[in-house]
């Protein structure tokens, strides 16, 4: 019989909502505190670890120095100008920001529950860029007026430009489905999600026509009974 052991850590991470706050204990008995990855995992956990470390810093820096115009000492740009440019880089700062907090979770969660693997590595290295780049599109969105969740002059205000994209590169997940409602209502729906559906379990299901457009053979019987009647009828009306 195959050996489940191996696999459990994965079966309860899938099953428990934010991993940790079923089991505090990681599955861990008492004064059980040595780690249980070889010497090379634990190096390629610090590399990630501090590269998420230095984002995480960074960007609020980043955020201030834009913030209060330090930039704008040197390209001498006219308020409008550098008030737009600012509101798009607070955008990306801010949407990189809470990509970084969700894969610093991520990290720390599949680290402690024994499933950190290299082969997510680039995953958790873009995470926080895609997720800049997800709230630079959104607030794009909204100045536009595409987005009817706020009114366009609300992207003028710094501190709901932050907030909005904070927001957006914590749940990026929600945001593309958003964006994709949104693709969906300017392109329309695809030539194959017209024409099909798909179930649960990935087979297509063909559109069945209304029972009153499927022609059923008709019994050569029922023909002369009908052939009949009309020729009554006729007599009838003559």
């Amino acid at each position: 019989m195959p050996d489940q052991s191996k696999n459990s850590g994965v079966k309860d991470l899938q099953g428990v909502p934010g991993f940790a706050p079923n089991d505090p204990t990681d599955g861990r008995a008492p004064l059980e505190w040595e780690s249980k990855y070889p010497a090379e995992a634990q190096r390629e956990i610090r590399k990630e670890a501090t590269y998420l470390a230095f984002l995480l810093f960074l960007n609020p820096i980043l955020i201030v120095v834009f913030w209060l115009g330090y930039p704008n000492r040197w390209l001498h740009l006219t308020d409008e100008i550098y008030g737009t440019v600012v509101k798009y880089v607070l955008a990306w700062l801010a949407g990189t920001m809470g990509g970084t907090v969700y894969d610093i979770k991520w990290l720390y969660h599949v680290v402690a529950r024994q499933v950190w693997h290299m082969d997510r590595r680039l995953w958790r290295l873009f995470t926080p860029h895609i997720s800049g780049g997800l709230a630079f599109a959104m607030i794009a969105l909204i100045s536009s007026g595409m987005l009817g969740i706020f009114n366009t002059n609300a992207a003028q205000s710094r501190a709901l430009v932050f907030i909005v994209a904070f927001l957006v590169g914590l749940f990026s997940d929600k945001a593309v489905a958003k964006l994709n409602e949104i693709a969906e209502t300017v392109f329309g729906a695809s030539t194959a999600q017209e024409k099909h559906k798909e179930d649960i379990s990935g087979k297509v299901i063909k559109e069945v026509q209304p029972t009153s457009e499927i022609k059923q053979p008709v019994p050569e019987d029922s023909k002369l009974i009908a052939l009949s009647k009309d020729v009554a009828d006729q007599k009838l009306n003559s």
